[in-house]
C-alpha cells in the first residue's frame, strides 16, 4: 500500500504535471513547425531548386539491387549448369528518399532555434526577476507604537486572568 501512496505522491507532483503539459503543449508546437516548414518555408526552397515538392527529391537505387542479383543469378547458372533459365521476380524499385532527411532536419533546426529563444526569454525574465530590488523592510515601529503594543499585550494578559 506504501508502494502506491508513494506512486501518488510522485504522478501529482508539481514538475510531473508541468512536464506533462509541456509535452502537449510541445506536441502541438511541433505540428506548427512542421505546417510552417512544409507550407511556407520549403516551397520558396523548392522552387529555387526547380522542385515543387522538396520532400521528393530521391534518387533510385534499384540498379544496386538488379546488378546484385544479375551476378548472383549468374554464379548460380553456372554452378548449376541448367538450361532453364528463371526470370526473376517483378519487385518494387528502391528509393533513397534524401529529401525527406534534408526537410527533416530543417524542421528540427527550426524546432531548436525556437526552443532557444523561448529559453532565452525565460532565462532573461527570470534575471530581472532577481535584479528586481528587495522590498523595502518594514518601517522601524515609533516609540508610541512599541508603548501601544506594551499596553496591549498588558490588557490581553488581564482578560485571561
Amino acid at each position: 500500500m506504501a508502494f502506491f501512496k508513494e506512486f501518488k505522491q510522485f504522478a501529482l507532483k508539481g514538475n510531473v504535471m508541468d512536464m506533462a503539459v509541456g509535452v502537449i503543449i510541445g506536441g502541438a508546437f511541433g505540428k506548427i513547425v512542421s505546417s510552417f516548414v512544409n507550407d511556407i518555408l520549403m516551397p520558396p526552397i523548392g522552387a529555387l531548386i526547380g522542385n515543387t515538392d522538396f520532400s521528393q527529391l530521391r534518387l533510385d537505387i534499384s540498379k544496386l539491387r538488379d546488378a546484385t542479383s544479375h551476378a548472383v543469378q549468374a554464379v548460380g547458372d553456372v554452378v548449376a549448369a541448367g538450361d532453364a533459365v528463371i526470370a526473376p521476380p517483378a519487385v518494387e524499385p528502391i528509393y533513397w528518399n534524401y529529401g525527406a532527411f534534408i526537410q527533416q532536419c530543417v524542421d528540427f533546426t527550426i524546432l531548436a532555434f525556437c526552443v532557444f529563444l523561448m529559453v532565452k526569454l525565460m532565462n532573461r525574465l527570470a534575471r530581472k526577476k532577481e535584479a528586481a530590488p528587495a522590498p523595502a523592510p518594514a518601517p522601524v515601529p515609533t516609540k508610541e507604537e512599541l508603548l501601544l503594543t506594551e499596553i496591549r499585550d498588558l490588557l490581553k494578559e488581564q482578560q485571561k486572568r
